[in-house]
């Protein structure tokens, strides 16, 4: 009897102990901190979006809080930011409407910069305006700003989009495409379509032709500016350093960032010139001032997108812009 229940008492001691041994480790467990990963902001090769580019370059980005990914694309930027693998990205506004159209939950950060010549159409030489593409082929990155160009171009010349004949290709392809005389003329931006110009196409149409319409935006998604609020500091930081070293030395960051896209350096600072940079204290003038620029645009670009059935209907601006982020870091309450 008393060794049944001395055996009983060693039993219960030793799962005491081992629930006690649980406890503290589920004690530690809790109290430790895991890591987390930097936030993922996504980019396409756009000039537009060069400032978070050069400032990884220049080790102006803390690594263990923003990680800049180039992508090749604008649809590739988009597909990873709708399958979860971007927190966020440098997008244009169209761009950012027809994802948040399509359900993705982003918030509208920061303006980074509105396009003054950088999104173009180039053509065959025999092609002199839009309106020789009647019945030709025309390349077009059809989930991307491409699309939003083409419309515009087309609006402005007294073209339907049907009188053209749209191939849908990603940017990155346009080239082949146009030497393959498989279209007549691609829709392309900075730097790529610095290629297409040197190859001897000709450029017919240009976002000068439609100024302020086309804006590049940074995005983040609605959850991850509620829980990492200190993460997307560290990724308009990121931008406002990248872009002051643009802006003190235009040739120095035109040479850091031509190399594998064709242009000279020359070249690519006269790219960057056709780009409207905004600092981040403009930014947040133009999201909060009397008339909110940014609404204007909005409505002006999802007009053209919903003429032409890619845009189902027009999100609040008021529910798609949080300057949170930016206030606390350009210092306004």
């Amino acid at each position: 009897m008393n060794d049944q229940g001395g055996r009983h008492t060693k039993t219960w001691l030793a799962r005491m102990g081992r629930a006690a041994g649980c406890a503290v480790l589920l004690l530690l467990a809790g109290c430790m901190e895991v890591p987390q990963p930097p936030l993922a902001v996504g980019t396409n090769m756009r000039v537009g979006a060069d400032p978070l580019v050069l400032a990884r370059e220049r080790g102006l980005v803390d690594p263990g809080r923003v990680k800049v990914v180039e992508l090749a694309s604008g649809s590739e930027v988009q597909r990873a930011l709708n399958n979860g693998l971007l927190d966020a990205a440098a997008l244009t506004l169209d761009e950012t409407l027809r994802l948040v159209d399509a359900g993705v939950d982003l918030r509208i950060v920061a303006l980074l910069n509105a396009s003054q010549g950088a999104d173009v159409v180039v053509a065959r030489r025999d092609i002199q305006s839009p309106r020789d593409l009647r019945g030709e082929m025309v390349a077009v990155e059809d989930t991307s700003v491409g699309a939003f160009m083409l419309q515009r171009m087309l609006g402005k010349t007294g073209l339907t989009r049907a009188e053209v004949r749209v191939v849908n290709l990603e940017a990155n392809a346009h080239l082949d495409a146009l030497r393959d005389g498989r279209v007549a003329a691609a829709v392309s931006h900075a730097p790529l379509s610095g290629a297409l110009i040197a190859a001897g196409y000709r450029p017919i149409f240009s976002s000068r032709a439609i100024s302020g319409e086309v804006v590049d935006v940074m995005v983040v998604r609605a959850s991850v500016l509620r829980a990492r609020p200190e993460a997307v500091d560290g990724l308009l930081r990121a931008w406002a350093a990248g872009l002051a070293e643009v802006h003190a030395d235009a040739t120095r960051a035109a040479a850091a960032l031509s190399p594998g896209t064709g242009l000279s350096t020359l070249e690519y600072v006269g790219a960057l010139r056709d780009v409207a940079f905004m600092p981040l204290d403009v930014s947040l003038e133009q999201l909060t001032g009397p008339s909110v620029a940014l609404e204007a645009r909005a409505r002006s670009v999802g007009g053209a997108l919903m003429d032409v059935g890619l845009l189902r209907r027009m999100p609040l601006l008021v529910d798609l812009v949080d300057t949170s982020a930016l206030r606390r870091v350009v210092g306004h309450p």
